[in-house]
């Protein structure tokens, strides 16, 4: 039995061994054509803002590119690629592309069989030229002669010098300006008022409608800045003392400030009302001024950072406002909180420069901070609209120094510490000190309020 058993095994294994081992078919792999470009996101001879921007080509069938091949994709002058991918399986080849220098011109080239599709068929060989963008020209509100005139001056300095600024106490007064000059000889070219305080005034303390300590700044040479420490009311029965601008501390929903009737509403369209007002007098007295309100709102610890789009309909809003109020004075500057803060930017029609405020950074950090914003926002100016030492239990650290910051290539418009101290006991630190300041004037690319004011006597 067992041997039939295995006769029967031999005879079921001849047939399939044949079978196995038939060469006669044949395995014919239909003819594709070659990849055809399709569609390509940026045309030849189109404009650009300098730094990264991505470049999507899409062809007309699913294409294959190795990422170790984006080396050999050129870009000319100063660009170059920095990095290729095909998600998946897909018709398009998504290039990020850095063309780093304005007023440039570009041209990318993939060589032929780079790009490849089925059966490995070679796509032909891709080139467009473009351009970056100068730095932005126009302004997007002011038409006043004196702030075409500051415009002018910082475009033209950009790059080559940065001014030195400094922060009030967050009242209404050059006191720690004159403290700097004190310790070194030099005032910082631009000085930043804010309008926190505005609820209180006019008071014995605190009165905006006397413009003097600005009008005295501005006819001694000096930069006129302006911020909003937008405080309001906790509760709807708030009184006068019981307002903040801490989102944790107020009912206060921002979400709520385009709403006609709402309470929110009702108190920014009042606020709104008074500092134009204000800034009014400042226009009156041909005062331009860099205005730099609702600050470092992607950080959302204020109220107006609650969400980046209540965020942007209040700054339209606000802009609209003024720009019907007929406030031609304001220079609009944006703070940036972080480089992944895109989608809180306002828009280019409403933003004239970009701002950072950083604490406790060393150069190289700055260094880092500086060039995303720039890739980012390659057509506007980038300024440091806040800086100054950082303490936080044990972890305390400066600001690095603004002249190693030069050095490493960080070219802000303006540098701007903030007043006072920081930290507790025996780790108080000014956030900038008397060393920090003789070091910053110490630069040759440093400017104080006597070279601003010489260089603006020459437009």
């Amino acid at each position: 039995m067992k041997n039939n058993i295995m006769k029967w095994m031999l005879a079921l294994a001849v047939p399939v061994s044949f079978t196995a081992c038939n060469t006669d078919v044949e395995h014919e792999i239909p003819a594709v054509d070659a990849p055809a470009l399709v569609y390509a996101s940026l045309t030849d001879g189109a404009s650009v803002k300098a730094g990264d921007f991505i470049l999507k080509l899409a062809y007309d069938k699913n294409v294959f590119f190795a990422a170790a091949d984006t080396a050999q994709i050129t870009v000319s002058n100063d660009g170059h690629i920095r990095n290729g991918l095909v998600y998946g399986k897909s018709d398009t080849l998504t290039l990020t592309v850095s063309a780093p220098s304005r007023a440039t011109d570009y041209t990318i080239t993939i060589p032929e069989g780079l790009v490849t599709g089925p059966n490995q068929m070679s796509a032909p060989a891709f080139s467009v030229s473009f351009s970056t963008l100068d730095l932005h020209s126009k302004l997007v509100m002011a038409t006043s002669q004196e702030a075409e005139k500051l415009y002018k001056f910082l475009i033209e300095n950009y790059g080559k010098k940065t001014i030195s600024g400094i922060m009030a106490n967050v009242a209404w007064n050059t006191d720690e300006a004159e403290q700097v000059n004190a310790w070194t000889g030099h005032y910082p070219a631009l000085n930043t008022f804010d309008y926190m305080h505005m609820r209180y005034s006019p008071s014995n303390w605190i009165d905006y409608s006397d413009i003097s300590p600005v009008t005295n700044w501005a006819k001694a040479g000096g930069i006129v800045s302006c911020m909003w420490h937008w405080n309001v009311p906790k509760k709807a029965d708030s009184g006068i003392d019981d307002y903040t601008a801490t989102m944790s501390e107020t009912d206060f929903n921002a979400q709520k400030v385009t709403e006609d009737g709402s309470w929110e509403n009702g108190i920014v369209k009042a606020d709104l009302e008074k500092v134009a007002v204000m800034l009014k007098q400042l226009q009156a007295a041909k005062i331009p001024v860099l205005w730099r309100p609702l600050h470092e709102a992607a950080g959302q610890f204020f109220w107006w950072g609650r969400d980046a789009d209540s965020f942007k309909a209040l700054w339209v809003m606000m802009f609209n406002y003024f720009k019907e109020q007929g406030l031609d004075n304001l220079i609009w500057v944006w703070t940036s909180e972080n480089k992944d803060d895109a989608a809180w930017y306002p828009g280019d029609e409403y933003v004239d420069i970009i701002g950072r405020d950083l604490y406790g950074k060393t150069v190289e950090e700055c260094a880092e901070e500086f060039k995303a914003l720039t890739e980012l926002y390659g057509d506007r100016m980038i300024a440091l609209t806040e800086c100054g030492y950082y303490a936080d239990g044990e972890k305390s650290e400066p600001i690095g120094d603004i002249s190693a910051q030069w050095n490493a290539g960080v070219f802000w418009s303006w540098f701007m510490p903030w007043y006072g101290t920081v930290g507790e006991g025996d780790a108080v630190k000014p956030h900038a000190d008397k060393a920090w300041w003789k070091s910053a004037f110490q630069s040759e690319n440093v400017l104080d309020r006597e070279a601003v004011k010489e260089a603006m006597n020459k437009l």
